[in-house]
Protein backbone atom coordinates (compact mmCIF):
# COMPACT_ATOMS: atom_id res chain seq x y z
CA UNK A 1 0.00 0.00 0.00
CA UNK A 2 1.35 3.40 -0.83
CA UNK A 3 2.14 5.69 1.99
CA UNK A 4 -0.19 8.72 1.81
CA UNK A 5 2.64 10.96 3.02
CA UNK A 6 6.21 11.60 1.87
CA UNK A 7 9.24 13.72 2.90
CA UNK A 8 12.26 13.55 0.56
CA UNK A 9 14.83 15.91 0.02
CA UNK A 10 12.44 19.24 0.98
CA UNK A 11 10.24 17.93 -1.10
CA UNK A 12 6.32 16.61 0.00
CA UNK A 13 4.49 13.64 -1.43
CA UNK A 14 1.27 13.50 -0.87
CA UNK A 15 -1.48 10.59 -2.05
CA UNK A 16 -4.39 12.55 -3.22
CA UNK A 17 -7.64 10.94 -1.42
CA UNK A 18 -9.85 12.32 -3.52
CA UNK A 19 -9.14 10.42 -6.59
CA UNK A 20 -9.38 7.31 -4.92
CA UNK A 21 -10.03 3.93 -4.89
CA UNK A 22 -9.81 4.49 -8.89
CA UNK A 23 -6.57 6.39 -9.42
CA UNK A 24 -3.38 6.59 -6.75
CA UNK A 25 -2.16 9.48 -7.64
CA UNK A 26 0.97 11.14 -5.60
CA UNK A 27 1.96 14.75 -6.16
CA UNK A 28 4.75 16.34 -5.07
CA UNK A 29 5.23 19.81 -4.22
CA UNK A 30 7.75 22.58 -2.24
CA UNK A 31 4.81 24.94 -1.89
CA UNK A 32 3.13 25.03 1.23
CA UNK A 33 0.02 26.82 -0.42
CA UNK A 34 -0.46 23.36 -2.57
CA UNK A 35 -0.52 21.44 0.76
CA UNK A 36 -3.00 24.19 2.45
CA UNK A 37 -5.30 23.54 -0.61
CA UNK A 38 -4.70 19.75 -0.40
CA UNK A 39 -5.82 19.91 3.76
CA UNK A 40 -8.64 21.65 3.07
CA UNK A 41 -10.25 19.85 -0.08
CA UNK A 42 -9.36 16.87 1.50
CA UNK A 43 -6.96 15.46 -0.82
CA UNK A 44 -4.88 14.92 2.72
CA UNK A 45 -7.45 14.13 5.78
CA UNK A 46 -7.43 12.51 9.08
CA UNK A 47 -6.48 14.33 11.89
CA UNK A 48 -3.47 12.65 12.77
CA UNK A 49 -2.40 13.12 9.08
CA UNK A 50 -3.40 16.87 8.75
CA UNK A 51 -1.17 17.40 11.76
CA UNK A 52 2.38 15.83 10.23
CA UNK A 53 1.10 17.27 6.68
CA UNK A 54 0.80 20.91 8.56
CA UNK A 55 4.03 20.29 10.35
CA UNK A 56 5.42 19.84 7.20
CA UNK A 57 4.16 22.74 5.21
CA UNK A 58 5.28 24.42 7.98
CA UNK A 59 9.15 23.49 6.93
CA UNK A 60 8.01 24.49 3.55
CA UNK A 61 6.73 27.87 4.35
CA UNK A 62 10.75 28.41 6.31
CA UNK A 63 12.63 26.71 3.22
CA UNK A 64 10.68 29.13 1.05
CA UNK A 65 11.82 32.57 2.77
CA UNK A 66 14.99 31.31 3.45
CA UNK A 67 16.83 34.37 4.18
CA UNK A 68 13.71 36.59 4.94
CA UNK A 69 12.08 37.65 7.84
CA UNK A 70 10.13 35.24 9.94
CA UNK A 71 6.82 37.78 9.56
CA UNK A 72 6.27 36.16 6.08
CA UNK A 73 6.61 32.74 7.63
CA UNK A 74 3.95 33.91 10.65
CA UNK A 75 1.37 34.47 8.00
CA UNK A 76 1.60 31.17 6.10
CA UNK A 77 2.17 28.92 9.23
CA UNK A 78 -1.75 30.74 10.33
CA UNK A 79 -3.30 29.53 7.23
CA UNK A 80 -2.02 26.51 7.78
CA UNK A 81 -2.83 26.42 11.51
CA UNK A 82 -6.26 27.02 10.59
CA UNK A 83 -6.93 25.16 7.23
CA UNK A 84 -9.45 22.81 8.71
CA UNK A 85 -10.75 24.43 12.46
CA UNK A 86 -12.03 21.12 13.80
CA UNK A 87 -9.25 18.76 14.21
CA UNK A 88 -7.07 19.90 16.77
CA UNK A 89 -3.83 17.83 15.66
CA UNK A 90 -3.38 20.73 13.24
CA UNK A 91 -2.67 23.68 15.34
CA UNK A 92 -0.87 21.02 17.68
CA UNK A 93 1.44 20.82 15.19
CA UNK A 94 2.32 23.97 14.07
CA UNK A 95 2.17 25.17 17.82
CA UNK A 96 4.71 22.40 18.32
CA UNK A 97 6.71 23.59 14.94
CA UNK A 98 7.02 27.44 17.11
CA UNK A 99 8.63 26.03 19.60
CA UNK A 100 11.39 24.85 17.89
CA UNK A 101 13.26 28.21 16.59
CA UNK A 102 12.60 32.18 18.08
CA UNK A 103 10.73 33.27 14.79
CA UNK A 104 13.05 36.42 15.30
CA UNK A 105 15.54 38.10 12.49
CA UNK A 106 15.98 36.04 9.38
CA UNK A 107 14.79 32.86 8.96
CA UNK A 108 18.52 30.65 8.49
CA UNK A 109 19.81 27.13 6.95
CA UNK A 110 20.00 26.32 10.69
CA UNK A 111 16.50 27.07 11.16
CA UNK A 112 14.61 24.90 8.07
CA UNK A 113 17.39 22.28 9.24
CA UNK A 114 15.61 21.76 12.85
CA UNK A 115 12.01 22.26 11.84
CA UNK A 116 12.14 19.57 9.46
CA UNK A 117 13.67 17.41 11.96
CA UNK A 118 10.99 18.22 14.20
CA UNK A 119 8.41 17.61 11.26
CA UNK A 120 10.21 13.83 10.84
CA UNK A 121 9.89 13.09 14.48
CA UNK A 122 6.41 14.17 14.88
CA UNK A 123 5.68 11.61 11.62
CA UNK A 124 7.84 9.21 13.72
CA UNK A 125 5.49 9.67 16.54
CA UNK A 126 2.38 9.07 14.95
CA UNK A 127 3.42 5.71 13.57
CA UNK A 128 5.00 4.34 16.46
CA UNK A 129 1.27 5.97 18.73
CA UNK A 130 -0.69 3.79 16.26
CA UNK A 131 1.01 0.63 17.13
CA UNK A 132 0.20 1.24 20.99
CA UNK A 133 -3.08 2.29 20.22
CA UNK A 134 -3.59 -1.21 18.29
CA UNK A 135 -1.90 -2.67 21.21
CA UNK A 136 -4.15 -1.26 24.30
CA UNK A 137 -7.38 -1.64 21.97
CA UNK A 138 -7.16 -4.90 20.20
CA UNK A 139 -7.82 -6.55 24.01
CA UNK A 140 -11.28 -4.71 24.00
CA UNK A 141 -13.20 -5.42 21.09
CA UNK A 142 -15.27 -8.78 22.12
CA UNK A 143 -13.60 -11.86 20.96
CA UNK A 144 -14.77 -13.73 17.51
CA UNK A 145 -17.02 -11.11 16.54
CA UNK A 146 -17.79 -8.46 13.76
CA UNK A 147 -17.25 -4.61 14.78
CA UNK A 148 -18.49 -1.56 12.82
CA UNK A 149 -16.87 1.38 12.14
CA UNK A 150 -17.33 4.76 10.35
CA UNK A 151 -15.54 6.82 7.57
CA UNK A 152 -11.40 6.23 7.74
CA UNK A 153 -9.43 5.85 10.45
CA UNK A 154 -6.06 3.68 9.06
CA UNK A 155 -2.88 3.91 7.25
CA UNK A 156 -4.55 7.05 5.02
CA UNK A 157 -5.55 8.95 8.01
CA UNK A 158 -2.49 8.95 9.62
CA UNK A 159 1.02 7.88 9.91
CA UNK A 160 0.90 4.48 10.81
CA UNK A 161 -1.27 1.45 10.76
CA UNK A 162 -4.21 3.79 11.65
CA UNK A 163 -5.73 4.34 14.87
CA UNK A 164 -9.32 2.80 15.01
CA UNK A 165 -9.16 0.56 11.70
CA UNK A 166 -5.17 -0.17 13.06
CA UNK A 167 -7.14 -1.72 16.40
CA UNK A 168 -9.40 -3.96 14.19
CA UNK A 169 -6.01 -4.96 11.85
CA UNK A 170 -4.69 -5.93 15.10
CA UNK A 171 -7.67 -7.81 16.27
CA UNK A 172 -8.22 -9.91 13.19
CA UNK A 173 -4.36 -10.68 13.27
CA UNK A 174 -5.12 -12.26 16.64
CA UNK A 175 -7.83 -13.95 15.38
CA UNK A 176 -10.30 -12.14 17.80
CA UNK A 177 -12.22 -9.97 14.65
CA UNK A 178 -14.12 -12.34 12.46
CA UNK A 179 -15.70 -9.19 10.06
CA UNK A 180 -15.99 -5.87 9.57
CA UNK A 181 -19.07 -4.16 8.56
CA UNK A 182 -17.91 -0.82 6.71
CA UNK A 183 -20.58 2.60 6.75
CA UNK A 184 -20.69 4.64 3.92
CA UNK A 185 -19.78 7.52 5.04
CA UNK A 186 -22.20 10.14 2.82
CA UNK A 187 -21.56 12.68 1.99
CA UNK A 188 -18.01 12.12 0.86
CA UNK A 189 -18.31 8.06 0.82
CA UNK A 190 -14.96 8.33 2.94
CA UNK A 191 -15.67 4.32 4.54
CA UNK A 192 -17.07 3.28 0.49
CA UNK A 193 -14.01 4.94 -1.23
CA UNK A 194 -10.95 4.35 1.33
CA UNK A 195 -11.63 2.09 4.70
CA UNK A 196 -12.66 -0.63 2.53
CA UNK A 197 -10.15 -0.25 -0.34
CA UNK A 198 -7.53 -0.55 2.95
CA UNK A 199 -9.43 -3.46 4.27
CA UNK A 200 -9.27 -4.96 0.11
CA UNK A 201 -5.34 -4.35 0.51
CA UNK A 202 -5.28 -6.24 3.77
CA UNK A 203 -7.65 -8.88 3.17
CA UNK A 204 -9.79 -8.98 5.82
CA UNK A 205 -13.18 -9.61 5.14
CA UNK A 206 -15.51 -6.80 5.27
CA UNK A 207 -18.76 -5.76 4.18
CA UNK A 208 -20.08 -2.24 2.99
CA UNK A 209 -23.42 -0.65 4.11
CA UNK A 210 -25.03 2.39 3.90
CA UNK A 211 -25.29 4.57 6.55
CA UNK A 212 -29.12 4.10 7.92
CA UNK A 213 -28.51 0.42 7.67
CA UNK A 214 -26.16 0.58 10.96
CA UNK A 215 -29.38 0.14 12.98
CA UNK A 216 -30.65 -3.03 11.66
CA UNK A 217 -27.07 -4.72 12.25
CA UNK A 218 -27.48 -4.00 15.61
CA UNK A 219 -31.15 -4.99 15.85
CA UNK A 220 -30.37 -8.50 14.54
CA UNK A 221 -27.25 -9.33 16.92
CA UNK A 222 -24.68 -8.84 13.80
CA UNK A 223 -22.29 -6.69 15.51
CA UNK A 224 -20.93 -6.51 18.68
CA UNK A 225 -19.01 -3.99 19.06
CA UNK A 226 -18.47 -0.01 17.36
CA UNK A 227 -15.17 1.78 17.16
CA UNK A 228 -14.32 5.09 15.91
CA UNK A 229 -11.45 7.48 15.47
CA UNK A 230 -11.79 10.93 16.86
CA UNK A 231 -10.90 14.87 15.61
CA UNK A 232 -10.70 16.33 18.94
CA UNK A 233 -10.91 15.28 22.24
CA UNK A 234 -12.34 17.45 25.07
CA UNK A 235 -10.89 17.41 28.59
CA UNK A 236 -14.35 15.96 29.57
CA UNK A 237 -13.76 13.07 27.46
CA UNK A 238 -16.86 14.23 24.93
CA UNK A 239 -15.42 13.27 21.30
CA UNK A 240 -15.76 15.41 17.64
CA UNK A 241 -15.92 13.00 15.19
CA UNK A 242 -16.88 12.23 11.15
CA UNK A 243 -20.88 13.03 10.96
CA UNK A 244 -23.26 10.31 12.39
CA UNK A 245 -20.74 9.39 15.15
CA UNK A 246 -23.12 10.49 17.55
CA UNK A 247 -26.01 8.26 15.81
CA UNK A 248 -23.63 5.47 16.20
CA UNK A 249 -23.22 6.13 19.47
CA UNK A 250 -26.89 6.46 20.39
CA UNK A 251 -27.59 3.25 18.61
CA UNK A 252 -25.05 1.39 20.82
CA UNK A 253 -26.17 2.62 23.93
CA UNK A 254 -29.76 1.71 22.75
CA UNK A 255 -28.68 -1.86 21.67
CA UNK A 256 -26.06 -2.82 24.97
CA UNK A 257 -22.87 -2.62 22.38
CA UNK A 258 -19.86 -0.95 23.10
CA UNK A 259 -19.11 2.46 21.60
CA UNK A 260 -14.95 3.04 21.32
CA UNK A 261 -13.06 5.93 20.20
CA UNK A 262 -9.28 5.29 19.16
CA UNK A 263 -7.08 8.03 18.52
CA UNK A 264 -3.34 9.75 19.88
CA UNK A 265 -3.36 11.53 22.74
CA UNK A 266 -2.20 14.12 20.81
CA UNK A 267 -6.35 14.72 19.61
CA UNK A 268 -6.97 15.52 23.40
CA UNK A 269 -7.51 19.26 23.75
CA UNK A 270 -7.24 20.01 26.99
CA UNK A 271 -7.67 23.78 26.29
CA UNK A 272 -11.37 22.19 25.81
CA UNK A 273 -13.31 22.04 28.41
CA UNK A 274 -16.38 20.01 26.97
CA UNK A 275 -17.44 19.32 23.42
CA UNK A 276 -19.97 22.24 23.05
CA UNK A 277 -17.10 24.66 22.92
CA UNK A 278 -15.02 22.42 19.73
CA UNK A 279 -15.58 24.40 16.56
CA UNK A 280 -17.64 22.15 13.78
CA UNK A 281 -16.65 22.91 10.51
CA UNK A 282 -19.56 23.17 8.40
CA UNK A 283 -18.92 22.36 3.94
CA UNK A 284 -19.76 23.26 0.79
CA UNK A 285 -23.58 22.19 -0.11
CA UNK A 286 -22.47 20.66 -3.42
CA UNK A 287 -20.61 17.73 -1.29
CA UNK A 288 -24.21 16.71 -0.64
CA UNK A 289 -26.23 17.59 -3.49
CA UNK A 290 -23.05 16.19 -6.24
CA UNK A 291 -22.72 12.17 -5.60
CA UNK A 292 -20.41 10.30 -8.32
CA UNK A 293 -20.17 13.87 -10.47
CA UNK A 294 -23.58 13.49 -10.66
CA UNK A 295 -26.60 15.56 -9.05
CA UNK A 296 -28.52 13.51 -7.00
CA UNK A 297 -30.64 16.30 -5.87
CA UNK A 298 -32.05 20.10 -7.29
CA UNK A 299 -28.81 22.23 -7.09
CA UNK A 300 -31.35 25.03 -5.34
CA UNK A 301 -31.82 22.31 -2.48
CA UNK A 302 -30.91 23.82 1.02
CA UNK A 303 -27.92 21.73 2.68
CA UNK A 304 -26.85 21.40 6.16
CA UNK A 305 -23.66 20.28 5.43
CA UNK A 306 -21.60 19.47 8.59
CA UNK A 307 -18.60 17.47 8.52
CA UNK A 308 -18.37 16.64 12.41
CA UNK A 309 -21.17 15.39 14.86
CA UNK A 310 -19.89 15.91 18.69
CA UNK A 311 -20.61 12.06 20.86
CA UNK A 312 -21.00 12.61 24.49
CA UNK A 313 -18.65 10.97 26.73
CA UNK A 314 -21.42 9.24 29.06
CA UNK A 315 -22.25 7.36 25.50
CA UNK A 316 -18.35 6.44 25.24
CA UNK A 317 -17.47 3.29 26.55
CA UNK A 318 -13.27 3.69 26.37
CA UNK A 319 -10.97 6.30 24.99
CA UNK A 320 -8.01 4.76 23.63
CA UNK A 321 -5.21 6.41 23.20
CA UNK A 322 -1.23 5.60 22.78
CA UNK A 323 -0.37 6.25 26.28
CA UNK A 324 -3.63 3.68 27.64
CA UNK A 325 -7.01 3.89 28.07
CA UNK A 326 -9.49 5.86 29.61
CA UNK A 327 -12.62 4.00 30.47
CA UNK A 328 -14.71 5.71 30.77
CA UNK A 329 -13.59 8.73 29.46
CA UNK A 330 -13.77 11.84 31.85
CA UNK A 331 -12.18 14.13 33.22
CA UNK A 332 -9.97 12.44 35.70
CA UNK A 333 -8.97 9.52 33.31
CA UNK A 334 -8.28 11.98 30.62
CA UNK A 335 -6.30 13.68 32.89
CA UNK A 336 -4.56 10.24 34.34
CA UNK A 337 -3.29 9.97 30.12
CA UNK A 338 -2.09 13.21 30.13
CA UNK A 339 -0.59 13.61 33.19
CA UNK A 340 -1.81 17.02 34.00
CA UNK A 341 -4.00 15.69 37.13
CA UNK A 342 -4.12 12.14 39.41
CA UNK A 343 -7.39 10.23 39.11
CA UNK A 344 -9.52 10.92 41.93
Amino acid sequence: MIEPIQWHDGRLLFLDQTRLPHETALIETDDPSVVIGAIRELAIRGAPLIGIAGAYAAVLAAQRHLGRSWEFVRLQWDAIGSARPTAVNLMWAIDRMRKVVQLSGLVSRMDVTALEREATAIHQEDREACERIAAHGSALLPDQAAVLTHCNTGMLATGGIGTALGVIRKAWEAGRCTHVYVGETRPLLQGARLTAWELSSLQIPYTLITDSMAAVLMQRGIVRSVIVGADRIARNGDVANKVGSYGLAVLSQAHRLPFFVAAPVSTIDLSTAEGAQIPIEERSAREVVVCGGREVAPVESRVFNPAFDLVPARLVSAVITDRGIAQPPGVDTIAALTGTRKPA
